[in-house]
């Protein structure tokens, strides 16, 4: 039996170092002198800058990782993020003002004994509320720019559900810093030439310019869309999504505040355009902008002149990056001894941020199911390869969601989205259902989801697809406590001022204070 112990991570960046700092935590190499994880990246690979979103999951990655709260918010460009603000990604108001509508993190189930979708419905017009208003003080707290907890708050803890705004270069110096430092994992700079496999197919070791060639048991690939070990090494297929997801290209620009005392968004703004959407992500200390956008119905050129129209005249003398981007996945993850994690194993729209998650995921998987032999690595293959094929699918799937239900005729390329024709069948038999019924808890239970039921609530009632159906009030038992709940939130939402101080004066008061420790 052929023993696993050398890992070897191939690049850096977010994915590399969170899987090293992960895995180095999960398998507590410093207690297992037989157990060794290298990570080896190019000295001068570039990173882009535009300012990225997580998921509420971080904190708790963060936390087992052993990173302190309050230290990765100032080292890495910090802002609290509660969720997402969809703009225009349905119809204007009728006085043709921006129509919004929100993703939260603070799910229904949190101050709700019952899903709230069907007494909002039937009380829609006795509230006045949109549905994410009515069940969550939430959307109101991102409106007034307020911070999800307090100075008192221990660190990794919430008076509200969030996650993090960051920037991710800053975000992976950290993590090498933190997983050599504190984690045991040895960190080599050198540039990548090539792997070289055993006689069984097996991944040997890859030789380097500088390092010479280093060897392992067992290979991460984290080179990005270079995919050195799963593409290169291994020639396996890439599966395209653009047939469903239009998007291939995007702008990025790092827009500075007005003033230093301009407030700072709690959710990632996301705002429909004539191809696309723009991203609008408020850090500590700038906004990280960008137009994602389809250079089949939008030139490059077009598209940047409507990024800078968005931020205004600031923008005139700011630089401009443009990225393309190959939407889709990889057929397999796993193969032999080697797992890609991060743009390596797929690029998925950036709608929803879901592209950390996945790469926790990935760590969180690979770790408590890493194999001690190749006779267990074959038997883990099949079923993390699985495990993944569903994952993306369902990223696809909810992205879609926003699309199909966008309702907009002003452009071919959304009318185009709503071609039956792109749609997945799994997506097309969810939304025939949902016509007819609400979401229910039989449904998206599994924990291969990476969306739960209540985020295609926010989805679904926030951009109308429930007006198909009339709940039928004699299967709401629980309408009094509805009322009830509803007048409770409204209260709380008065009386928020009281409770909370905005993002930026809690990430003024961490420069000099700290949370308290767990």
């Amino acid at each position: 039996m052929s023993n696993i112990k050398d890992i070897l991570i191939v690049g850096g960046g977010t994915a590399g170092w969170l899987a090293a700092a992960s895995l180095a935590r999960q398998l507590n190499i410093l207690e297992d002198p037989e157990m060794s994880i290298t990570l080896v990246e190019s000295p001068d690979t570039p990173t882009i800058g535009v300012g990225e979103g997580t998921w509420p999951t971080m904190r708790s990655t963060l936390k087992r990782i052993g990173i302190d709260e309050t230290d990765f918010i100032r080292e890495c460009d910090v802002s609290f993020k509660q969720g997402t603000k969809f703009v225009n990604w349905h119809q204007l108001n009728e006085d043709g003002s921006d129509a919004a509508y929100h993703h939260s993190f603070e799910l229904p189930h949190g101050q709700w004994r019952t899903s709230p979708g069907p007494y909002w419905q039937m009380l829609e017009k006795e509230l006045g509320l949109p549905y994410a208003e009515a069940i969550s003080v939430q959307p109101h707290a991102c409106r007034e720019h307020f911070a999800p907890k307090t100075m008192t708050t221990p660190a990794y803890e919430g008076i509200l559900n969030y996650a993090y705004h960051l920037d991710a270069g800053k975000f992976a110096k950290m993590l090498a810093r933190f997983a050599t430092e504190q984690l045991g994992v040895r960190h080599v700079q050198a540039h990548i030439e090539q792997a070289h496999l055993d006689e069984d197919g097996y991944i040997r070791s890859v030789s380097t310019r500088e390092a010479g060639e280093l060897h392992g048991d067992f290979f991460v690939d984290c080179s990005g869309f270079t995919s050195l070990l799963l593409d290169k090494t291994y020639n396996i297929p890439f599966r395209s999504v653009s047939d469903t997801l239009f998007v291939n290209s995007a702008i990025a620009i790092q827009t500075p505040y007005e003033s230093e005392d301009a407030p700072i968004a709690s959710p990632t703004i996301s705002t429909a355009q004539k191809a696309g959407w723009i991203w609008d992500i408020g850090l500590q200390s700038r906004r990280g902008t960008g137009h994602v956008y389809s250079d089949n119905y939008m030139s490059d050129d077009e598209a940047e002149t409507t990024l800078r129209r968005y931020l205004g005249p600031a923008s005139e003398n700011l630089d401009a990056k443009l990225i393309k981007m190959r939407l889709g996945y990889r057929e397999k993850v796993f193969h032999k001894n080697c797992v890609a994690i991060g743009l390596s194993a797929a690029f998925l729209e950036p709608l929803e941020a879901s592209a950390i998650f996945l790469i926790e995921a990935s760590c969180n998987m690979l770790g408590e199911l890493f194999p001690d032999s190749r006779e267990m690595m074959s038997l883990l293959e099949k079923k993390y390869n699985q495990s993944f094929l569903k994952r993306w699918h369902a990223v696809v799937d909810f992205i879609k969601l926003h699309y199909v239900l966008s309702g907009r005729t002003d452009s071919e390329f959304w009318i185009d989205n709503t071609n039956p024709g792109t749609v997945p069948d799994t997506l097309k038999a969810h939304l025939e259902f949902w016509a007819h019924h609400p979401p229910s808890r039989f449904e998206l239970s599994s924990a291969l989801e990476p969306f739960v039921r209540e985020s295609y609530e926010f989805i679904l009632y926030g951009m109308g697809h429930h007006s198909r159906y009339t709940p039928n009030p004699a299967r709401l038992p629980h309408l009094d406590y509805a009322r009830e709940n509803f007048a409770r939130i409204a209260q709380t939402r008065k009386e928020m001022p009281e409770h909370l101080v905005t993002n930026r004066r809690l990430l003024e008061q961490l420069q000099k204070h700290r949370f308290q420790a767990i």
